[in-house]
């Protein structure tokens, strides 16, 4: 399997680059002969890949990755072998793609590959971090266990995700209606009025040339501004895949207002949730830090723990390195140090997870509560002014006439 890294040199230098290896342990060892420390480490995936375009294409649910864990972990309790377990299970799925990828490590697995070996081949489904906590498991024989607490750290996870999308599918569907009912007016209502008004000739008030005026254009360049909004969309989305694009992207998603807040208590307890469950498997902050890096899903905050590594590998621990970056909330930083002190440092870390996860609920209903009324009354004043416009026309021309 191809690897690629982020490491550093005898020098101290950084370098990256790619390597083959039967596994991660593997890739790192070869890492550790050729003096590299390795500071990121995960499969490389060719930007081309059909796995990739398949998991696109027929989308895995979060749900039935917590499924396949839960029902794995009982049918091992149950006193079955791990290959029949799978291949059990594998009849059962209706997701063409978590059945492949069950078939590949069924074939894995009887070729005396481990099962988190098996199915950490398969990195856009079973993320690296779950499956080194899968490896702790069968090493110290609490598989079944380990996979009921990554079932339920993912289910936490998913939870906090539809909690920001829910707060954001009604202004998406009021926008929409926005955008169909100004569409609608200006493109069948004002051209009938307008047409009219210039029938009769009419004086009309400064409000009603304006919309008429407006829709005039909208009609007669709708294609052109169309086209400059898809250029800037795409353009934006270009952007946005680059490292630098990406970095100032993801640093807006954690700094907007309202719905910024709930996306960092999200990320924190997140890489909480990650580090508590890595901990607790017995696995040194030395070699927990890279996979939670590496799982990261927002770069500021990646780039952020990135440095609470660097200097964390200088022997200053974890909480004197995380309250030199404003990312890590007091709290948080507060609770890190009494966990290192007292040697429950997972039990600290889940706390914090917890709290702020709470924090995030409460916020998210609040915005839901806030966006409601506030796109209701976006609506109100877009469709008041056209049908404002309209009347105050009308009562001119009467007024002219009379």
């Amino acid at each position: 399997m191809v690897y690629q890294y982020i490491a550093w040199s005898e020098q101290g230098e950084i370098v990256k680059g790619k390597l083959s290896a039967a596994g991660e342990e593997a890739a790192t060892d070869l890492l550790g002969y050729a003096g590299y420390r390795v500071i990121n480490l995960k499969p490389f995936v060719p930007f081309f890949s059909s796995d990739r375009l398949a998991v696109q294409f027929f989308r895995i649910k979060p749900t039935d990755i917590i499924l396949f864990y839960r029902q794995l972990a009982l049918l091992l309790e149950s006193g079955i072998n791990i290959v029949t377990s799978l291949e059990l299970l594998q009849d059962q799925m209706s997701n063409r793609v978590l059945k492949k990828v069950l078939n590949e490590a069924i074939v894995d697995l009887r070729n005396g590959n481990p099962l988190s070996t098996a199915l950490g081949k398969h990195p856009e489904v079973f993320p690296p971090i779950y499956c080194r906590s899968l490896s702790v498991g069968e090493q110290t024989g609490s598989l079944e266990t380990m996979l009921r607490q990554v079932a339920d750290y993912i289910e936490k996870e998913t939870a906090a995700s539809k909690g920001i999308k829910s707060a954001l599918m009604y202004p998406a569907i009021a926008a929409m209606v926005t955008v169909i009912v100004v569409g609608v007016l200006v493109t069948f209502v004002l051209p009938a009025f307008s047409s009219l008004y210039d029938q009769l000739g009419a004086d009309l008030p400064a409000i009603t040339k304006v919309v008429i005026d407006a829709a005039g254009i909208l009609r007669s360049n709708g294609i052109y501004i169309m086209l400059a909004l898809f250029l800037i969309i795409g353009a934006a989305f270009a952007y946005i895949k680059t490292p630098d694009g990406k970095y100032k992207w993801h640093k807006l998603l954690i700094s907007l207002p309202l719905i910024g807040r709930v996306n960092h208590l999200n990320e924190l307890a997140r890489y909480c949730r990650n580090i508590a469950l890595l901990f607790r498997t017995g696995l040194p902050l030395t070699e927990i830090m890279p996979m939670v890096i590496q799982s990261s899903g927002n770069k500021v905050i990646a780039q952020a723990l990135i440095n609470v590594q660097q200097d964390m590998l200088k022997g200053e621990g974890l909480s004197q390195p995380m309250a030199k970056e404003s990312l890590f909330l007091p709290m948080m930083v507060q609770m890190v140090k009494v966990g290192e002190e007292t040697g429950n440092l997972d039990a600290s870390l889940l706390a914090v997870a917890q709290n702020y996860e709470a924090e995030a609920e409460d916020s998210t209903r609040s915005l839901i509560g806030l966006i409601q009324p506030a796109m209701t009354l976006i609506i109100a004043v877009v469709v008041g002014l056209i049908a404002l416009s309209l009347v105050s026309a009308m009562y001119s021309m009467y007024g002219q006439a009379f």
